[in-house]
């Protein structure tokens, strides 16, 4: 199990910064005089390396034990932190985000602030503590899965040249008026039923990105899942009122009931069928849908370093 580790004991280790350059929508450029401005004035021995579009850093394994690394910082999104952790987390190093992508949700469910001047300064001086990650069946999770509505919005929003927070709110006005919804069958240890839903979100971050509130008891290290059904509404504008309290950062769930509009609930672990195919994505990258997701929690999986 991971365990937390001090800011002393990890700065006695090398340093790399994976750099993403085309994650998001700022320039890449000032980062690396920035990185060697502050390491320099902390005496930390640092190298800067590019990102890889096959997303497999396993690579990495041997320079990490024969170059005694002891941090990745990640300059980019939450797709380039899912990629990382997923590839490195067993070799017990330590992550560090400097957030640079469109959502950057786990990076601001942690506190990591969106400057980066600021936030690799939490790379060099934070404390690294220990963080839940997830499977989608074998697939990898760092804070969120969506099936339908919002991850329909991610297929699309992949697609755009230009992203950032309002191409997603522009996209997800557009996809509104024809919302649907797809039928699902939730099971868990004790429980089992039938929901029509627009959208649900499994969660080990509060958050979408950007600040919007989709799962605000969560928590990136109590070793639980946060599960977010929005049903079937007989008013159209039933559903655009969510959409403006989860883009508002106002979200207030109902005390769990299914019978609620929204349902709402925490578990480990749980089954989703998912007959029709509802889109999905995985920590806001467009994935393959999947009829039978089998979902469990991985507790204390990663070290992600915060602030102190």
């Amino acid at each position: 199990m991971i365990t937390e580790l001090t800011a002393e004991f990890m700065m006695k280790k090398k340093i790399i910064f994976l750099i993403n350059p085309i994650s998001g929508t700022r320039g890449k450029n000032a980062l690396g005089p920035i990185i060697e401005e502050k390491a320099k004035a902390r005496g930390v021995d640092f190298e800067i390396l590019p990102t890889v579009a096959s997303g497999d850093y396993r690579f990495l394994e041997a320079k990490i034990k024969e170059e005694d690394i002891g941090i990745i910082g990640i300059c980019g999104g939450d797709g380039s932190v899912n990629q990382v952790v997923e590839s490195l987390a067993h070799t017990g190093i330590s992550f560090g985000i400097i957030p640079m992508g469109s959502g950057n949700g786990l990076a601001f469910s942690a506190g990591i602030p969106k400057d980066s001047a600021k936030a690799i300064d939490i790379v060099f001086d934070g404390e690294a503590k220990p963080v839940d990650a997830f499977l989608i069946n074998k697939q990898f999770a760092c804070m969120l899965c969506g099936l339908g509505f919002d991850a329909s919005v991610a297929h699309d929003f992949a697609k755009q040249p230009k992203r950032g927070l309002g191409t997603y709110a522009s996209l997800t006005t557009q996809k509104f008026i024809g919302a649907k919804v797809y039928p699902f069958i939730i099971t868990l240890k004790d429980l089992k039923f039938s929901v029509e839903a627009y959208f649900i979100s499994i969660a080990n971050s509060n958050q979408f990105g950007n600040h919007v509130t989709i799962a605000p008891q969560a928590k990136l290290s109590d070793g639980l899942l946060d599960i977010v059904i929005v049903k079937k509404m007989a008013k159209p504008f039933l559903l655009f009122s969510i959409l403006r309290q989860i883009f508002s950062g106002r979200l207030r769930l109902p005390e769990n009931s299914l019978n609620a509009p929204i349902v709402y609930f925490q578990t480990s672990e749980l089954q989703i069928a998912n007959p029709q195919n509802a889109p999905m994505h995985i920590d806001g990258e467009p994935r393959e849908s999947i009829p039978n997701l089998k979902i469990k929690i991985l507790p204390a999986y990663f070290n992600l370093i915060h602030s102190k």
